[in-house]
């Protein structure tokens, strides 16, 4: 990963008007990625995304950190289920063509 995709995770704070230690109690619980490079914290931008999310069930859901926890976990297990589905459909379509 390139360190010019990284942003400081004191900006994003600054920007989304967070507390960083929200941001450490979400790596914490593994919903983050923070990487760490000359005593600095960073974000990579690619997952800037997934923080906007947090912070929406956070703040306009009031959903808890845990809670947030167990709404991606169904996410993930939701596309992982999408993504079983369309492949036994490809396989299916196989069978029937032949």
């Amino acid at each position: 990963m390139a360190r010019q995709d990284l942003i400081l995770i004191e900006t994003i704070c600054l920007h989304y008007k967070i507390e960083i230690s929200f941001v450490d109690a979400l790596h914490g619980i593994g919903l983050i990625e923070i990487e760490t490079y000359e005593n600095n914290k960073f974000i990579h931008q690619d997952k800037i995304s997934d923080l906007e999310k947090v912070i929406r069930l956070h703040r306009d859901l009031n959903v808890n950190l845990e809670g947030i926890d167990v709404v991606f976990n169904l996410l993930r297990k939701e596309m992982a289920l999408r993504e079983e589905v369309n492949n036994l459909r490809n396989r299916l379509r196989l069978y029937e063509g032949g």
